[in-house]
């Protein structure tokens, strides 16, 4: 006896990752093309050559090095394999590329098993980010710390 109309017959086998895993690497995947693009351009046009990228406003009004003063420089040394230039022009920046490289294998392997992401940290964990942040932003503003200035 044939099925009815209306039912559905048996499934037939699918080829290729479920759709449901491609979905959910989507994002983590979109995210590393999109850093990949940002570091292939900065590798690409210098920001020690003048005129590239505008200036920090915070350094251009104050004369005072924000936090993520020497980024660019840190990231095309990065790209081109100098690790010491790097450390040497944001140790921050620098610090936060392999920490944003461990936190994405994290999300890729959580999305392809399924799992979501989260990364709850308590209060006093923000507390230390924000005052890791104040004092590097201090000690690379004064004499004695003129090795973390870009």
């Amino acid at each position: 006896m044939a099925p009815r109309t209306g039912q559905a017959g048996p499934a037939a086998p699918q080829a290729g990752p479920p759709a449901g895993r491609v979905r959910r690497l989507a994002t983590p995947l979109g995210i590393l093309a999109t850093v990949t693009a940002a570091f292939a351009y900065v590798g690409t046009v210098d920001p020690n050559e003048p005129g590239h990228y505008p200036v920090c406003p915070l350094l251009k009004i104050t004369g005072t090095f924000c936090p993520g003063c020497g980024g660019l420089r840190s990231a095309h040394a990065f790209i081109h394999g100098d690790l010491g230039a790097a450390f040497s022009a944001n140790a921050l920046a620098t610090a936060g590329y392999f920490l944003f490289a461990a936190v994405w294998v994290l999300w890729l392997v959580r999305a392809w098993r399924g799992q979501p992401l989260r990364i709850v940290l308590a209060p006093v964990w923000w507390w230390s980010i924000g005052a890791l942040l104040l004092i590097f932003t201090v000690v690379r503003n004064l004499p004695f710390g003129s090795a973390l200035a870009p």
